[in-house]
């Protein structure tokens, strides 16, 4: 099954007034697009479908059909890209709206797993656990916990690279200064997928999405890496990808380390040039540093 995602508008041209001491003067200014996404489901028989409107999450616009598939694999709702009969936009009346709703469609009989999906209607584009009714619905289970970790070696030099790699990667940060990435690399240091999004936990659903789509899961042989704070949502949808480590430029939460540790995923934080904190590490992961005593 292909998806078809149709170029949308991601930034937006706007007049700004810039202050240089008493000085001011205008000048035109690159700012990130920030819009509702609205994602449905369908499921059910052919004779009785069932429509239902899972979220609506405010998103950058562009890679929508990877943010919804992404973020129903990692709500747990489907456990497989073979669960989708087809992804697509719903164009509406109202022009402004018209690419801002996702409806994907279910194979027949499948049963989407609704239980863990107690959320309000809306999410914001900051922290996509908002709405939840109880910290218990977070703790999605994971279908690749029980799959052993591969034996992995990380090299210094090689995390060392990577911040600059993401940054080279992002094409709206360069221009708005003011998006989210995140980043799937090899152990060698390439980089395989990158997605940006005003919302950190989108830009990891996207991801995940697209790896899905391309049969890459369990990601427990890569490196993800995270352009801003590590919350626990996003260390929650990467253990439903079976990601084995996460490394962040910003700092952890302390709920995003228990689950670190809950889900034996190396967690690194304040990732920049010459430097790193580990906040968790797993005998699956081997980091060669000296101590400084």
């Amino acid at each position: 099954m292909e998806m078809k995602d149709p170029e949308l508008v991601s930034i937006k041209e706007v007049f700004i007034t810039k202050v240089d001491g008493i000085e001011s003067s205008s000048f035109p200014d690159i700012v990130s697009v920030e819009e509702p996404l609205e994602i449905r489901i369908s499921y059910g028989s052919e004779a009785e479908r069932i429509q239902k409107n899972i979220s609506v999450t405010m998103r950058t616009p562009g890679n929508d059909l990877d943010l919804a598939v992404g973020f129903l694999f990692t709500e747990g709702i489907i456990s497989s890209y073979q669960n989708i009969k087809k992804v697509y936009h719903i164009e509406k009346n109202c022009t402004a709206q018209k690419k801002n709703v996702v409806q994907v469609d279910l194979v027949e009989n499948f049963v989407p797993h609704l239980v863990q999906t107690d959320r309000n209607f809306y999410t914001t584009s900051s922290c996509g656990v908002c709405g939840k009714s109880a910290i218990e619905s977070i703790r999605t289970v994971s279908a690749f916990k029980a799959i052993p970790s591969s034996k992995l070696k990380l090299s210094t030099a090689v995390l060392y690279q990577l911040p600059e790699k993401l940054r080279a990667g992002q094409s709206s940060f360069a221009l708005t200064g003011g998006i989210h990435a995140a980043g799937l690399f090899t152990i060698e240091g390439e980089l395989v997928l990158l997605q940006e999004d005003v919302g950190r936990h989108n830009a990891l659903d996207k991801l995940i999405g697209k790896a899905l789509a391309e049969n890459l899961l369990p990601l427990n042989k890569y490196i993800l890496l995270l352009s801003g704070r590590i919350s626990f949502e996003l260390i929650q949808k990467a253990a439903m990808a079976g990601i084995s480590i996460v490394a962040a430029i910003g700092a952890p939460s302390s709920l995003a380390v228990e689950l670190a540790v809950e889900f034996n995923i190396t967690l690194l934080g304040f990732l920049k040039k010459e430097r790193f904190n580990i906040y968790h590490s797993t005998d699956q992961v081997f980091i060669p540093t000296s101590s400084k005593n």
